[in-house]
């Protein structure tokens, strides 16, 4: 496999270097007004330096088998920034800017960055096909038995595309609970390694056995086999969690929410105000009334649901939507528990399965966005009775409240959404809000959303 990455990794410097050649042609056929008669090698090739050397910083080229597309996406938008200002900056400082002016720079940066995204799309769809035919696999070991092993096991075996394959497991006790092969004990992992055609082994032993861990790190680093810690790092979920160095010894830190910061919450909520201001402007102003239409035309009642939700810190907030089910509808059931939507309802309308379907339904949320009691991302906020219901069951649930709740979040697109069944459903829902929470940035709430608008298209077999 590690030739095959190398192989794929050729093939995508390769590709970037022509692309950069084609968005360099195209530029200047689009920039008639601009004279350039003549193909310049200098720019060419510095184009093509400075790329590869921005890619340093973005990290394009690293491997990105566990990163969702829109992930990706993202990395190429960062990396077109950087490749904009340091090319802009050394045609500048070269006296260079008076034959390539910024509209062609800007052109020539636009037009790569759109055929790097495709270039990217088809490469990775490539990799799935190849891992639907079994092509490509990494072969894995896992070494212990813990909760984190089967969480992984249970991962590799949903997300095929993070491309792992796991042949089976060691641990001094064979008690696993998922489905996989035992090979042995730990003392067996170098014949097995010696023996087996392994890729990468990955290490879920309780973090209290150092001894055992650091014997299979050496054993790996001996016969060069790449090594990955599964870390159970559970009992810190309340925090955020981060790792760094002091001298040479690594330190897990137990910090602050990244919005605690007050900078972080001004820059997410000037964010808010402009996409939801952007939304209306472009796209509601046309939308809501032609949907308002079908509504009140397809079933009697009102256009728009306004349910009680838990917003920050427990306050409650009017959380607004298209209305999706027959006004007579309620959502007691005859136990008096709360009744979540679920598939095949028969309270919701033929034109409420498409809005849900679409999550064309939650588009109204971007009113509670721009009066502030709702973001674009965060934690997805439930019903009263909901909360009331998961908060004695699931752990750590209202952890989920130190933050104002988004219309989309990680769980949502991570597939987390639609009716939660069991306790174990709402942990995981909760896992990923939480990991949302501690993680916070700027760009992971862009992947999110470009995440979101890519399966609006794809679909979602768990929104109904």
């Amino acid at each position: 496999m590690k030739k095959q990455q190398q192989f794929l990794r050729n093939i995508s410097y390769t590709l970037d270097i022509v692309i950069i050649l084609i968005a360099y042609l195209i530029a200047k056929k689009f920039s008639y007004n601009i004279d350039l008669q003549y193909f310049s090698y200098p720019f060419f090739f510095l184009s093509i330096v400075l790329w590869f050397v921005m890619s340093v910083f973005s990290k394009i080229y690293f491997e990105k088998r566990s990163n969702k597309f829109a992930e990706e996406m993202v990395q190429m938008i960062y990396h077109a920034i950087l490749f904009i200002v340091s090319l802009s900056s050394v045609l500048f400082f070269l006296n260079l800017n008076h034959k390539f002016p910024s509209k062609f720079v800007l052109v020539f940066a636009n037009i790569l960055t759109f055929l790097a995204i495709l270039s990217k799309y088809a490469i990775r769809k490539k990799i799935h096909a190849y891992l639907n035919k079994g092509i490509f696999y990494d072969q894995v070991l896992l070494v212990g038995s813990t909760k984190a092993a089967e969480e992984f096991i249970d991962a590799v075996k949903k997300y095929y595309y993070y491309g792992y394959k796991c042949i089976g497991y060691i641990d001094d006790q064979n008690q696993l609970k998922k489905e996989c092969a035992y090979l042995g004990n730990l003392n067996d992992l170098h014949t097995i390694l010696r023996t087996t055609e392994i890729d990468e082994v990955f290490i879920a032993l309780p973090t209290g056995e150092n001894e055992k861990i650091q014997n299979c790190i050496a054993i790996c680093d001996g016969l060069n086999i790449k090594v990955r810690i599964l870390p159970n790092l559970s009992e810190f979920t309340s925090s955020s969690v981060y790792i760094n160095n002091i001298g040479l010894l690594p330190v897990v830190n137990v910090g602050d929410l990244p919005l605690d910061k007050r900078e972080n919450r001004l820059l997410k909520r000037s964010f808010d105000i402009v996409f939801s201001l952007l939304f209306f402007i472009l796209l509601g102003s046309f939308i809501f009334p032609l949907l308002a239409i079908i509504i009140k035309l397809s079933s009697k009642g009102p256009i728009f649901f306004k349910q009680e939700r838990w917003g920050l810190n427990n306050k409650r907030i009017t959380c607004y939507k298209f209305r999706s089910m027959y006004k007579e509808s309620s959502d007691i059931d005859d136990d008096g528990n709360f009744q979540q939507a679920f598939k095949d309802d028969p309270r919701i309308t033929l034109i409420g399965k498409i809005l849900r379907k679409t999550n064309m339904d939650e588009l109204p949320q971007f009113w509670n966005v721009l009066i502030g009691n709702m973001s674009v991302v965060g934690p997805r906020p439930h019903p009263t009775q909901l909360n009331i219901q998961s908060m004695e069951l699931v752990d750590n649930y209202m952890l989920r409240h130190m933050v104002i709740p988004g219309i989309t979040g990680l769980a949502q697109v991570n597939g987390c959404r639609g009716e939660t069944r069991t306790t174990e459903d709402m942990q995981k829902r909760v896992n990923f809000d939480l990991y949302y929470i501690q993680r916070w940035n700027f760009w992971l709430d862009l992947q999110i959303i470009i995440q979101t608008v890519i399966n609006i298209f794809r679909g979602d077999q768990n929104a109904y």
